[in-house]
């Protein structure tokens, strides 16, 4: 199986964690709460999973303590400039600042990440402690501890406490997947509190949280509600939500990670052409005035089993051309094409032509404003595509192979990855509108709801029997 994801990222059994919350940076979400009475200043811990989005050079905040929207007294959490911040300001004077060597660059994978600090401790170094994937950071390029019994700004009843942003009505908001995000005030803990090494994988991987003291302003926040995303767990005071929908509610977590478009290769190649991924990197948006022609792949490539995802457009004038799999989107991205432009690349483009080494051919209807479904079946090299539920050339992706009605595709094993990816683009060089993607954990409201047949993923048409979600629960099953 060829995947793009670590291994910290595929939980090894045991504890499951349910549900996300999505942050889109150009919506300014976040949450907060204020504190109704003082807590620890000096001692806490901060715990959260999160799998980023977009390119973390733009600076994203995860937590932080500020009294009003001024930026210039905080306690700040952030990830910019790909690595981790963690730093303390009094008015204008910054008194922390620790900066990780360590890059955080890799929007396929889920990253655990703890902040412990007690103030009170005579070794500066002892003052602040980050743990990555339950191992203590070691590295800095810049290292700065906070004086001996400093006041933070945190647990203070004039600081609003924030997730996913720096202050009120600021900038660099979160953008990603936020899962088991615990605060504990008066208390500095260990990454074991958390987390655990799998005994056989040696995969870090979450654990319940349970028989903590949270103290006087501590919560934990789940994500299991998705009427009340703010919700804390532990009973307290819930967190506020800004810029917020039920719909930000998602699957794809530290236990079950689902597939997204690869940041990590989208066709940007200059401003005025840019191509953009939003919505925790399931959304994709083009320029007006005539960009590449490759917009975008998934950053799970399969090599056996059978695989199943859908494509939305959200715009009826849509121009947006070409939905399919592709062996080498690597090469896609570099010279600006679709898929299926090259060999051991296949489309189904909006004329209803399917494409295949730069040739189409009649295959199905036209398509504008309508759900695309991609049905892979590597166990019989055979591909299906669906509009809105119906699959055409009178296809049956169940036939096995036999392939009714499929398009016949190269096996993986002879490709130059060694794998397929679900991938998407424009044929042309026109602007390309809002393109959902959906591999199982959608970014729109579902009118029915179809899960795979180990109850995977959330879609808006049945999933053929035997056809599973892009995510690690089925790859380690399935793959």
């Amino acid at each position: 199986m060829s995947i793009i994801i670590p291994a910290n990222t595929l939980a090894a059994g045991g504890f499951d964690v349910d549900n996300s919350v999505r942050f889109n940076a150009p919506d300014d979400a976040y949450m907060h709460k204020t504190p109704s009475s003082n807590g620890s200043r000096r001692i806490g811990t901060f715990s959260i999973w999160v799998k980023l989005a977009l390119n973390t050079s733009e600076g994203q905040y995860l937590f932080s303590g500020s009294p009003d929207a001024s930026t210039t007294t905080a306690l700040l959490l952030s990830i910019d400039g790909d690595a981790l911040r963690f730093n303390g300001w009094t008015g204008n004077s910054q008194h922390m600042l620790l900066v990780t060597d360590r890059k955080f660059r890799d929007a396929s994978a889920w990253y655990h990440i703890v902040v412990a600090w007690d103030t009170t401790q005579g070794t500066a170094s002892n003052r602040v402690k980050i743990y990555i994937n339950g191992v203590q950071e070691t590295s800095f390029s810049t290292e700065t501890y906070p004086d001996q019994n400093r006041d933070l700004n945190i647990n203070n009843a004039s600081n609003k406490t924030l997730i996913g942003a720096r202050s009120d009505a600021n900038y660099a908001f979160g953008d990603g997947y936020y899962s088991e995000v615990v605060m504990i005030d008066g208390t500095a803990l260990a990454p074991t509190d958390f987390g655990e090494f799998d005994e056989d994988s040696n995969i870090w991987k979450p654990i319940k949280v349970s028989g903590l003291t949270f103290g006087t302003n501590g919560f934990y926040l789940d994500f299991k509600a998705s009427g009340n995303l703010g919700n804390d767990a532990n009973g307290g005071t819930d967190l506020t939500e800004v810029n917020l929908a039920a719909t930000d509610q998602s699957t794809d977590t530290c236990t079950n990670n689902f597939a997204t478009l690869n940041p990590l290769q989208p066709p940007v190649h200059s401003a005025s052409n840019a191509m953009t991924l939003r919505e925790g990197n399931l959304q994709l948006h083009g320029s007006t005035d005539g960009g590449p022609k490759f917009a975008g792949a998934s950053t799970i490539g399969v090599s056996s089993g059978k695989w199943y995802a859908e494509f939305k457009s959200t715009i009826s004038n849509n121009v947006f051309g070409m939905v399919g799999v592709d062996s080498n989107p690597g090469e896609l991205a570099r010279n600006d094409e679709w898929p299926g432009y090259y060999a051991n690349s296949y489309g189904y483009h909006k004329d209803g032509e399917k494409y295949t080494g730069n040739s189409g051919s009649s295959y199905g209807n036209a398509w504008t404003n309508d759900t695309i479904g991609v049905a892979l079946d590597l166990d019989n090299n055979k591909l299906y595509f669906s509009k809105n539920g119906t699959f055409q050339n009178s296809g049956d992706p169940t036939t096995g192979a036999t392939g009714t009605g499929a398009i016949s595709i190269t096996a993986a094993s002879s490709t130059t990855a060694g794998a397929y990816f679900f991938a998407l683009g424009d044929k042309s060089t026109s602007y390309i509108n809002p393109f959902d993607c959906n591999f199982g954990s959608p970014i729109h409201s579902i009118s029915s709801g179809n899960a795979d047949g180990d109850g995977f993923g959330n879609f808006e048409y049945a999933v053929p029997s035997g056809y599973f979600a892009l995510c690690t629960k089925n790859l380690a099953e399935y793959g």
